[in-house]
This record gives structure tokens, sequence and C-alpha cells, in this order.
């Protein structure tokens, strides 16, 4: 049979009506929070961190005090467009270090952009300024930092939004809701997940003089000070484990998150990985080209592949999870998803929702690289959501706990892949069960004079 493709108006009066109803209350029907007018700051004024920032200007009356970059360039380009689009049409200060923009201002809302390497600090330091959160995943480049993430969150009783917004895409709120929780699949007890795009930057560029407008140490904080090579922004640095987890970390986060949301998952009672550099071998980068890895729960394996060489295993999915059940298969991706039921029965097409007529503004952002289109109706309903949790000391839908699972779980799967064994991780004694050696790797090394967070001191 034809897919049956849902009636644009009826899909976005039943998803988008009904996720505001359920979620963010009446308010949210018309996408604008009405609180007070909520001061905020960012950290990290590059491509994402823009695109956070006026996506939340977009659905709230907000003040942004404050914008922090150690790329003075960058940080007076993101200036000026913050008093284009803001209604008060002030220019926010601005600074080049976190820690004096967080002690010289009340905010409300701190958004964090920056490399994976710097979120736990920043995220801990803005909690214990008064600030909720709203941080960019992966939430942290190893397990012990997210361990402290949640404690400070706790302890300071602050909401911290996690940036996987898929829980938030609309189309993926509708097929959850039509086909997962209405039982259309039946047992589900396999899942794959998959990245086949060609996203890893594998360049040989010389080392070079630091030019002044750019703060590198600062940059690099507590990471490991590479020789400088070029402007690490927007994809040089997620080449480098030295600043993050890879491909894994940076793009099986999203889809295990959504999977375990869907499917109401916690921990994974097991985690193996294997992979390398098994083709692009010519360059710098020393991420996985090639990786697997699967995330065991009772009768239920959630499979990891990616490859950034080659073709697609599907090429209308090259980022997608597919759930599969004894009564049908649920393919899925920030684009579409598409129901195919066991033998006779209604096939069923989700499409992506835009809101290019609703805010053109979308279609002129001058950002580089360009705002994601697909994505700006999921990240307003983040924020929105994130707001509603702020008014009501409620958890957000992707709680810097969940945020923690679905990272760790993808540090964890690395941590495999490198030692060659499977990982068994036990989150109250906050260990590997039965391995030392891999215990030890639960924290990494920080670069003088920064400090490792302790989750039982922040």
């Amino acid at each position: 049979m034809e897919l049956f493709n849902i009636n644009r108006r009826r899909f976005l009066q039943g998803t988008t009506a009904t996720l505001a109803l359920s979620t963010f209350g009446a308010r949210g029907m018309d996408l604008i929070h009405p609180a007070k007018t909520m001061r905020v700051g960012l950290i990290g004024t590059g491509w994402y961190g823009k695109s956070d920032l006026f996506r939340l200007i977009q659905v709230a009356p907000v003040e942004v005090v404050a914008l922090c970059d150690v790329d003075k360039n960058m940080l007076a380009d993101a200036a000026k467009l913050v008093s284009q689009r803001q209604k008060s049409g002030k220019t926010p200060k601005l600074y080049g270090d976190y820690q004096k923009m967080l002690a010289e201002n009340e905010m409300d809302i701190v958004l964090i952009g920056t490399p994976d390497h710097w979120h736990a600090l920043q995220m801990i330091d803005a909690v214990k300024a008064g600030a909720n959160v709203y941080v960019q995943k992966p939430i942290s480049v190893d397990v012990m930092e997210g361990e402290a993430m949640v404690a400070a969150a706790r302890k300071y009783n602050k909401v911290v939004q996690v940036g996987t917004q898929r829980k938030s895409t609309p189309h993926l709120i509708e097929a959850k809701k039509k086909i997962v929780d209405a039982g259309l699949l039946g047992k589900i007890s396999h899942v794959e997940m998959a990245c086949d795009l060609h996203m890893r930057n594998n360049g040989n560029p010389p080392v070079q003089a630091i030019p002044d407008f750019l703060d590198y140490n600062m940059w690099t904080g507590p990471a490991p000070l590479r020789p400088y090579d070029g402007l690490p922004h927007v994809r040089w640095w997620r080449t480098f484990m030295e600043y993050g987890n890879g491909i894994t970390g940076d793009m099986c986060v999203h889809m295990f998150d959504t999977v375990r949301w869907m499917l109401k998952l916690g921990w994974p009672k097991r985690i193996s990985s294997t992979g390398g550099i098994y083709v692009q071998k010519e360059g710098k980068s020393n991420i996985s080209d090639t990786q697997s890895a699967v995330f065991e729960y009772d009768e239920l394996n959630c499979i990891w592949h990616h490859k950034t060489w080659g073709t697609a295993n599907n090429p209308d999915y090259p980022w997608s999870f597919t759930l599969y059940g004894e009564k049908g298969t649920l393919w899925a991706s920030t684009m579409q998803a598409d129901f195919i039921p066991e033998g006779k029965g209604e096939k069923i097409h989700f499409d992506v929702l835009y809101e290019k007529e609703k805010y053109p503004e979308d279609l002129t952002e001058p950002t580089n690289p360009k705002i994601e289109l697909n994505a700006a109706p999921a990240t307003r309903l983040h924020m929105l959501n994130f707001l509603d949790a702020i008014d009501k000391q409620s958890r957000p839908v992707a709680d810097i706990e969940e945020g923690h699972i679905s990272t760790s779980s993808c540090i964890l799967a690395n941590m495999s892949m490198k030692t060659g064994r499977p990982m068994v991780y036990d989150p109250q004694k906050r260990e590997v069960v039965g391995d030392k050696e891999a215990t030890k790797l639960l924290a990494r090394a920080y670069r003088d004079p920064w400090t490792h967070p302790d989750p039982k001191k922040v």
C-alpha cells in the first residue's frame, strides 16, 4: 500500500497543539512564553550557541545581558546580531572569561555552546552562580564530569536542560505517540542506530601563529594543549579526542537518547564496542572513522554503527534509528519517520515540521554554517519546555541526568573500544564493575591550573 502522508494542517494541529497542552500548558499554544523577562547569558558564541540563543529569543521575553567567547571577532559579530534581534536593541556586555561574566552579572539563564571539553566546568559554575542552564550535548568528555554535573544541578536546585532536542522534535513526538505508545510495534527486541555521514575532518594544516583575536590557551582550557594549526571552530575541534568523544559521542548520543526516551530505558546493563581508523589514515584526525557498539538491556540490544566513508546502509536514513518490533518496524531520523507494519496493514509516514512562514528570520539568519531549519522548531519547543520547568521547578524533558546517561553510555562505548573489554558501569558506586583499570578512565586528567570536578564536592 502507498505510504500515508499526514496532512500538514492536521499534523501542525495534532502535534504542536498536543505537545503544547500536555507539556507546556495552554500558553505554549502560541509558542510564546509570557513569564517575566529572563536575564540571559551565552558562553560560546559560535554556530550552535547563537542558534540556541536566537530560538530562545523567538519564544520568550528575554534580555541578553552578557556574551562570552575567547574569539574576539566571533564575539563582536554575535553582539551585533543580538542587538538586532532582541527587543530592547541593547548590546550585551562582552567577556573573554566566563568566570568573570558569571561574577559580574545576575542571570536567570545561562546557555552553554562551547566545545565539549568545557561543558562540565561552565555548567557547574553557572548553577553555583544562581543560573538555570541550557547546555549543549554531549554534556561531558568523561563520566565523572557528568556525575558532577548532575550532583551540582541537584545541590543548587537549578533546572538544567540538555540540547538533545530530538525529544522536542514534532514528528518524532507524533511517531512516539501514534506508533510506539499505541503498541503498533508490539514487543521491541532489537534497535539499530547509525550515522553514515562524511563528517570527519581529516586535513593536515601546518602549525601556525596564534592570531591576536583568539585566546587559544583559554579555548583549550582543561584539555591537552595541541599545537595551533588553525581556527578550531565548527568542525575541526571535533576531529580530535582531546576535546570530545568522536562520532559516537557527537552523533550516537542524539539517537541513543531518543531511543531511551521512546522506550523508557535507563542505564544499559553492559556496553561493548569495536572500531578504529580503518580507512581515512592520511590526516591528523584521531577519532575513529569506523565503529560499532552494543548497549545491552533485558531482551533488547541497541546497536550503533558509524562510518565516515562509503555509502549509507539506507540513503533515506543516513543518520537515524530503527525500532524493530514483532508487529512492525519504525525508521526515524531528524527529517522523517516511517512505520512499516508486519504483513498487511497501513504504512504511516511522518514528515519534518518547518516553520519558515511563522519565523521568516530563520531563512535570513547570517550565521555560518546556516541554521538547521529542520531543528529550529524542535529547539523552540525545547526552550519552552526548559522555561516551563523553571516556572514549575520541575525536571525538563532533557534533564541533566538523562543527558548524563546518554552521554556517558557513549563514553563507555569508547572506553570499551580502547580497552577491548565490555563495560558494566555502576552509577551508585561510580565504578566499572570488576575493572579497576577502566574505572581509572572514568575521569580524564585536567591541564593545570584547572581542577577536575568531584561529584562529592561540587
